[in-house]
């Protein structure tokens, strides 16, 4: 007869590999390619039309640089900037999506809906 230990310890561990493999199922990206209308998944045969992007927000850094150029006059001028840091900086990412763009997709409420986080590039 199994001790009573070895069948708590058993059922514990069937019962933490379940709740762990759910938890861990929902968390999985995948990749997908945009299309004119939308967003074909490389797991799933049907288009998504209505889909979610990621809001990134970010601090630029500027290292300092120089520019050159021409003034109306006619006359050059350069143009010396210092290093700089630019908070709150939006990128419109979903604007700058094409067709045919590779991206990777977070599947989220279940996978009833999905979130495209950035464009995948080799």
């Amino acid at each position: 007869m199994d001790s009573p230990f070895k069948q708590l310890a058993s059922l514990l561990d069937t019962r933490i590999s379940g709740h762990t493999s759910q938890a861990v199922a929902g968390l999985q990206a995948e990749m997908g390619t945009m299309t004119t209308s939308g967003l074909k998944l490389d797991s799933y045969k049907y288009e998504i039309q209505d889909y979610m992007t990621a809001d990134w927000r970010i601090e630029l850094e500027l290292p300092a640089f120089s520019l050159t150029g021409t003034i109306n006059g006619g006359s050059s001028a350069k143009i010396d900037f210092e290093t700089a840091r630019i908070p709150d900086v939006k990128i419109h990412f979903k604007e700058g999506l094409q067709p045919g763009d590779r991206v990777l997709v977070q599947p989220v409420n279940n996978g009833s809906d999905f979130v495209v986080l950035c464009k995948v590039v080799v």
